[in-house]
C-alpha cells in the first residue's frame, strides 16, 4: 500500500479535531451549568442538544452536584439503562422515564427533596386526635 492510502488528508483530519474540540468545550459548558444549577440533567435528556448526542448518560448524571458513580449506577440500574448508553440512543420512553425520575428526586436547587407523606401514620393520627380533643 502507498503512504497516501494509509494517512487521511490533513484538512479532513484537522476538521475532525476541530469538531471534537468544539464538542468537548460545549459539553464542558453543559457540565458547568448543570453543576451550578442553571440547567438540569432532565432538561438535557429531554432536549438532547447536538453536542450531547454521543455523551454517555452516566457522565451526564455525574455532572450533577452530589451524584457520584455509585448513585448514578444505582439510579440507572433501577431504570434498566446502561451507564455507557449515549443520550442520543435513548428511546423517547427512556428519556421521559429518566427525566421524570430525576425531577422527582431533585429539587430545583439540586438538593434532595424530603420524602412526601401522603397520609399521616398511626402516631400522627393519635397526636392530631389529642390536639383536637
Amino acid at each position: 500500500m502507498t503512504e497516501a492510502a494509509i494517512r487521511t488528508p490533513e484538512p479532513q483530519r484537522l476538521r475532525a479535531l476541530e469538531r471534537a474540540n468544539e464538542i468537548r468545550l460545549a459539553r464542558a459548558g453543559l457540565k458547568r451549568s448543570i453543576a451550578l444549577g442553571g440547567l438540569s440533567a432532565a432538561e438535557v435528556i429531554l432536549s438532547c442538544p447536538a453536542e450531547a448526542i454521543s455523551w454517555p448518560v452516566g457522565e451526564l448524571l455525574m455532572s450533577q452536584r452530589r451524584w457520584g458513580s455509585t448513585r448514578c449506577r444505582k439510579f440507572l440500574f433501577r431504570h434498566q439503562i446502561a451507564e455507557t448508553k449515549a443520550i442520543g440512543a435513548l428511546t423517547e420512553r427512556q428519556r421521559r422515564l429518566l427525566a421524570s425520575a430525576l425531577q422527582a428526586t431533585t429539587a430545583p436547587s439540586g438538593a434532595l427533596q424530603p420524602p412526601v407523606v401522603t397520609s399521616p401514620g398511626p402516631v400522627a393520627s393519635r397526636e392530631m386526635a389529642m390536639v383536637g380533643a
